[in-house]
């Protein structure tokens, strides 16, 4: 007798490439020229790259860096080791800590709500230092904590050495990396990630801006977050979510405030122009059946457990190809999350490539192994089964 298991235990086919064509079909240009050391732009639901320049180069990530501090705090607080409306008195060392500023005052307690508000909206060095001795005791073990996050999720040209991103020869990242943890945030904390939104944010009396142009220039901006330093020039990591889609621009290393906005809306523009985004297979959902050998039933649905998209030139969804192989033969015992086979896409007679660490069993969270590009990665899939995150 032939039976499918149910949606939750649907045995999950994980794909082992990810459509990420060339053009061929339409129209596609290349990239716009960026006037910067290094440029990333990400598919973030399908996880694809859709345009790099020096993507592993080593870069200084000055207050990029606070897209680490904040994956960490958040999973404390996700993990019930922080609490929102909990005070703290921050320490001299954070008060005297130089840079940019939220106006902290050791003599008087503050939220660890505010201090995030501080750390994300104003860049405040001396929030992050607040927080790491919250967090960690020191900013020094806390440094541990963002350089272990960083080898979790695939970070593999990252090195941190301070919470803030205050120049140091061993503090270090790309602009891959640096994507992969901006996705990171907006999928796994979508709760916080209004935040990187917020224009403007006022503490101790003193009001300052966001200093994201993006905010206040395309609607469709809603993050992330901006750094700078001597050594590294102005870089932005930006977010744009329109028409269903989002995707993320990495850009460092350019020469002014104004520029860093520019060549990111460039970046934006061109994913969201030229390229689409659809979804292939939903979530838990059955898409086809496969014998099953020596199991209590001779057949086994199989699906995936992530939404499944893809990144291909504009207009050209309708044209991709489908191709899934199945292991053969399935000797039972099957388990949800087993990979069982693999799909191949093809587009105008191009195979997509396939990405790094091809086909994975799914993680005990349902996930797979944390790679940007992954089909179903910590850099790019939905948080949770057939939901799109913001």
């Amino acid at each position: 007798m032939k039976k499918l298991i149910s949606a939750a235990l649907t045995a999950s086919l994980l794909l082992s490439s990810t459509a990420g064509f060339a053009a061929s079909a339409s129209f596609t240009p290349p990239p716009p020229e960026i006037a910067g050391k290094a440029y990333f732009l990400y598919d973030f639901y399908s996880g694809r790259t859709i345009a790099q320049m020096n993507p592993d180069q080593r870069v200084s990530p000055a207050s990029l860096t606070k897209l680490m501090t904040a994956y960490v705090v958040f999973k404390n607080i996700k993990a019930g080791r922080l609490k929102l409306d909990q005070t703290v008195l921050p320490s001299a060392n954070a008060w005297k800590t130089g840079g940019s500023r939220m106006f902290v005052d050791p003599r008087t307690p503050v939220t660890i709500n505010d201090l995030i508000h501080g750390m994300i909206i104003v860049s405040g060095n001396d929030a992050c230092v607040a927080l790491a001795e919250t967090v960690g005791g020191s900013s020094e073990v806390f440094v541990q904590m963002m350089n272990r996050e960083a080898a979790n999720l695939g970070m593999r040209s990252t090195h941190f050495n301070n919470v803030d991103g205050l120049p140091d020869a061993n503090h270090y990242t790309s602009v891959r990396d640096l994507a992969t943890v901006s996705a990171a945030l907006v999928r796994d904390f979508p709760e916080f990630y209004p935040l990187y939104s917020m224009k403007s944010f006022t503490y101790n009396h003193i009001t300052q801006p966001n200093r994201n142009l993006l905010l206040y220039r395309d609607p469709s901006v809603d993050g992330m977050k901006t750094g700078y330093t001597d050594d590294a020039g102005y870089n932005l990591v930006a977010s744009s979510h329109r028409d269903g889609r989002r995707v993320i621009s990495v850009v460092v290393g350019t020469a002014s405030p104004e520029a860093r906005a520019v060549e990111s809306s460039k970046l934006l523009n061109y994913g969201l122009q030229f390229f689409d985004t659809p979804r292939l297979y939903a979530a838990n959902k059955p898409v086809s059946t496969v014998k099953v050998y020596k199991g209590s039933s001779d057949s086994v649905g199989i699906g995936f457990q992530h939404d499944i998209y893809s990144t291909v030139p504009k207009g050209t969804a309708s044209q991709i190809k489908v191709q899934m192989t199945t292991t053969q033969p399935l000797i039972a015992p099957v388990k949800a999350g087993q990979a069982v086979g693999k799909l191949t896409l093809t587009l105008d007679g191009k195979t997509s490539a396939p990405p790094p660490g091809g086909a994975r069993t799914a993680g005990p969270d349902g996930g797979c192994c944390p790679r940007l590009c992954e089909p179903t990665p910590r850099g790019g899939a939905s948080p949770a089964p057939g939901a799109r995150p913001p």
